[in-house]
């Protein structure tokens, strides 16, 4: 018989301080850890760290096995962790409804809960008797999902479960602006229930995202429907702010030793090296003692001044614990498997000495790490008097699980049993290592035949949009909508990504759907959100932004690629030259630099080869993943040919049938809205687009559509066409006001309204007079009357068909005085309209993450205040004198 190694004989050693000190408590039904004998519960995050030591075991047995019982004994341990993940797996789903309702809400209430029964999976407190609301929680089970299905291990079985999952990163792709609990559950220092916005948080769901993206959940046995999808936008958002915290650990905390967690194993969130050393300098000077180091200052937790029986503290209270925190073991075990990461020896043989001389020697002499170590009731004042000179006294649990399972983690790694990369397979260890700079690609498209002209004249090469097929290139819009049927499953009653704007590192990357290559137009380039993008001016300002913004934040394999159209919009009063902004930011852009980034421009079809281009597997056809919804009753195949993208006659995929590109026209055509006002003189244009925009009209009205898309407030999405052919507008002429006059019209309800004979405003007359009138000011004093006393959605029945609602004739008429510049039907319209600078809430939140001062100037009616005043709490606008909340800045 063939002797064991000396290396077996050290990891059955281990294999037995494990099963000792965390295997035996496991749940043989769930799986479940609970956080000790006397606290039955298991916690999501404790429960998360606790298996890491086993699983690093069984990596180590796979990789130095000597016999057939190693082999073994790694199997064992491997699905140990696989039953302990997917017993969270259940608790979380059985919660399925929450993750719904978060998506939209971000509220406390729909929160997934922190902690579960250990033997049911089933909940054990109310939504509003403990601080669920952990987005670090959530966000450490899916960066160690990712790990462990990297590592080998399948944990998730079935397309169900992958639509969960992929509801969870929605459910932490906003954690840069959701205040939360945090790590330990008490919200801000103060502890009195107030959430607040925590670096912990936002660096864990950081590294979650990162590690989720593009990975396939079913391992080397997957295909495209277990690929889970991240938008890039949303993980630059949690750096951004992540970086702006640190080395704060959120508005109340000065420093948290939590952040070891973030700046080094396991998230490895921070990419600057700099920030990562003054963060783990600030937590040695300012937290570390003779026995670990504090959570944070002034951290009541098991001191002897605190009162156990209370859940809150009062305001006043926290001097009282000031120099007498509790110091945490657990943490030396973060600096040990650092100094293992970062490949300091010496710092290693440190901590492990140090943690060492505090372990607690159990039954046969096991190692025991325990939860904390207190100053004596007894000892507290000469505490006070000199800190970090009284011997402390262990408390809490004993074993701490979760310091325990790092300690031996830390020593299999010390010892040489497991590698970086074995326990790390995402590397995410090298996010501190400096990137390639970044080239931006930028093609420039012209919207018609004429503006190539123009643009040709001025040394500029163009394509037309026609030119650049079978490349597709669609409004950034729809790209929200595609992403909205992300992860979307009616069995569990999951809808899918919110309908949000795509940022520009979404729009900046080619996508591959059905074999067919898509590329997308910046978001601002959209002039429907609001009238800024009319602004030519604004728009070189607006690209200068997204360029200058994408040269820092790009971190995606290939390099990013705007497309950037060219319309009528954007050239002179005269529409025969170009606009001089435009035109001084075209050629920039040839020159190759502008905005402090470094440009290419060329054509689409020369920057396949090194763009980024992502495959949206979800949009292939599978039992969730169907391109058209089941309650379609109309045949598609019964439209007219000549509906459906006429210069594409003989190879245009909708002719052959393809899906993809019937899918994307039925979104772009129901997110259009059709004319419905008087015509105007000049029809040509881009037909090859126009179109592909107005091949499905009939199917199905806008509001059902925005229904299946589940996208709220339909009314803010009613988009204007994209490419327009520049066209003089024959109410243009019979205006009497010339469309430089920016003064806002004057609206006098009272005069011209025709009355019945009862006195009565004639409603039908009214719409008559808009029906026959060419005058744009004509049109939007009729609609404005209309919308003040009927109400915004009061169909006019304007022609047979029905259907033309007050509203839906705004959107079309702020789209005509849109194109001609007239400021001041735009402003006016904008304002019955009530538009906004688009994404505007989000923008404030954004800036709510840097602890920006925000002053917004509020209006009702005939009242209007300025305020002025810093967000330190979640609700971002004041209430007014009269009780309402703000709504519109």
């Amino acid at each position: 018989m063939r002797s064991r190694s000396n290396s077996g004989v050290r990891l059955d050693g281990y294999a037995r301080l494990v099963h000792q000190t965390i295997l035996c408590h496991q749940n043989p039904v769930t799986g479940l850890l609970p956080a000790s004998y006397d606290q039955k519960d298991a916690w999501v995050r404790d429960n998360v760290y606790s298996i890491l030591a086993v699983w690093g075991l069984g990596l180590a047995y796979r990789k130095n096995a000597d016999r057939d019982e190693d082999k073994a004994k790694a199997y064992e341990l491997e699905q140990s962790v696989v039953k302990l993940m997917r017993g969270l797996l259940h608790c979380m789903i059985r919660q399925v409804d929450k993750v719904e309702s978060f998506k939209y809400s971000q509220s406390t209430k729909d929160s997934l809960h922190a902690k579960y029964n250990t033997k049911t999976c089933a909940t054990v407190v109310g939504d509003d008797q403990w601080g669920h609301l952990q987005l670090d929680a959530t966000s450490v089970y899916l960066l160690f999902l990712a790990q462990m299905t990297a590592s080998g291990l399948h944990i998730i079985h079935s397309l169900d479960e992958v639509n969960f999952i992929q509801n969870l990163v929605f459910y932490i792709e906003a954690a840069y602006k959701t205040a939360d609990f945090g790590i330990w559950e008490r919200g801000d220092k103060t502890n009195q229930g107030i959430s607040e916005l925590n670096a912990s948080s936002v660096g864990m769901a950081k590294a979650a995202l990162e590690a989720l993206d593009e990975l396939d959940l079913f391992g080397v046995k997957g295909g495209p429907q277990s690929v889970i999808h991240v938008l890039a936008d949303e993980v630059q958002h949690c750096q951004s702010i992540l970086n702006s915290l640190l080395p704060r650990a959120s508005t109340s905390k000065e420093v948290d030793a939590s952040l070891l967690s973030v700046i080094s194993f396991p998230a490895f969130a921070v990419e600057d090296s700099h920030l990562v050393e003054l963060t783990k300098q600030e937590i040695i000077t300012k937290l570390q003692g003779r026995y670990g180091c504090c959570r944070f200052l002034r951290d009541g937790y098991k001191t002897p001044k605190e009162d156990p029986n209370r859940l809150y503290y009062e305001p006043a209270e926290l001097k009282l614990f000031e120099n007498i925190e509790c110091e945490w073991p657990l943490f030396w075990t973060y600096f040990i498997l650092d100094g293992v990461f970062s490949g300091n020896i010496e710092q290693v043989q440190e901590y492990r000495e140090a943690l060492d001389a505090v372990l607690i020697k159990g039954k046969n002499g096991v190692p025991l790490l325990p939860e904390l170590y207190s100053v004596p009731p007894d000892r507290v004042d000469e505490e006070y008097q000199n800190p970090h000179t009284v011997d402390r006294v262990p408390m809490g649990k004993l074993p701490h699980m979760w310091g325990q399972s790092l300690y031996i983690l830390g020593s299999l790694m010390a010892e040489g049993f497991l590698a970086p990369g074995e326990i790390d397979p995402l590397n995410r260890r090298f996010s501190t290592v400096p990137k390639p700079d970044v080239v931006v690609q930028v093609s420039i498209l012209a919207e018609t035949e004429e503006i190539k002209a123009i643009l040709k004249g001025k040394g500029i090469d163009t394509e037309t949009i026609a030119e650049v097929y079978p490349i597709r290139v669609q409004p950034a819009r729809i790209l929200s909508h595609i992403y909205s049927s992300l992860g979307c499953n009616s069995k569990m009653k999951l809808s899918g990504r919110p309908y949000r704007l795509m940022g520009v590192l979404g729009t900046s990357k080619l996508y591959d759907i059905r074999k067919t290559i898509f590329t997308f137009t910046p978001q601002f380039i959209d002039q429907q959100q609001f009238y800024l993008a009319l602004d030519n001016k604004m728009i070189v300002e607006m690209l200068r932004t997204d360029l200058s913004y994408l040269c820092s934040r790009w971190r995606m394999t290939g390099q990013p690629t705007i497309t950037f159209p060219v319309s009528h919009t954007m050239l002179d009063e005269d529409g025969t030259s170009l606009n001089s902004s435009i035109l001084a930011a075209l050629r920039k852009m040839q020159d190759g630099y502008f905005g402090g980034a470094r440009i290419q421009t060329g054509k689409l079809s020369e920057f396949l080869t090194t763009s980024c281009c992502t495959h949206l597997s979800f949009m292939d056809p599978g039992p969730e993943g169907k391109l058209y919804s089941e309650d379609y009753d109309e045949d598609y195949d019964e439209l007219e040919s000549d509906n459906w993208m006429d210069s594409y006659d003989s190879t245009s995929n909708a002719r052959c049938g393809d899906e993809v590109a019937r899918y994307l026209d039925h979104l772009l055509a129901h997110t259009v809205p059709h004319p419905k006002l008087a015509p105007t003189s000049q029809k040509g244009g881009l037909d090859r687009f126009r179109a592909a925009v107005q091949t499905t009209c009939d199917l199905m009205s806008l509001v059902t559509k925005a229904k299946e898309l589940h996208v709220q407030n339909v009314h803010m999405y009613l988009p204007t066409k994209l490419f327009q052919p520049s066209r003089p507008s024959l109410n243009l002429l019979d205006s009497p006001q010339s469309p430089q006059d920016n003064q806002v019209p004057s609206v006098r309800v009272e005069v011209h309204l025709p009355r019945d004979q009862s006195g009565e405003v004639d409603f039908q007359s009214l719409v008559s007079q808009l029906k026959e009138t060419s005058s744009l000011q004509e049109q939007a004093d009729i609609l404005y009357m209309l919308y003040s006393m009927k109400g915004p959605d009061w169909d006019t029945e304007l022609y047979e068909e029905g259907g033309a609602t007050v509203r839906e004739l705004l959107s079309e008429l702020y789209g005509k005085v849109g194109e001609i510049r007239h400021w001041g039907l735009i402003r006016y319209i904008s304002g019955i309209l009530r538009k906004k600078v688009e994404a505007l809430d989000e923008k404030v939140k954004v800036l709510h993450g840097f602890f920006l001062e925000i002053c917004l100037l509020i209006m009702f009616h005939e009242k209007e205040s300025l305020v002025c005043w810093c967000l330190h709490r979640p609700s971002l606008l004041p209430e007014t004198s009269d009780g309402r909340t703000s709504s519109r800045a």
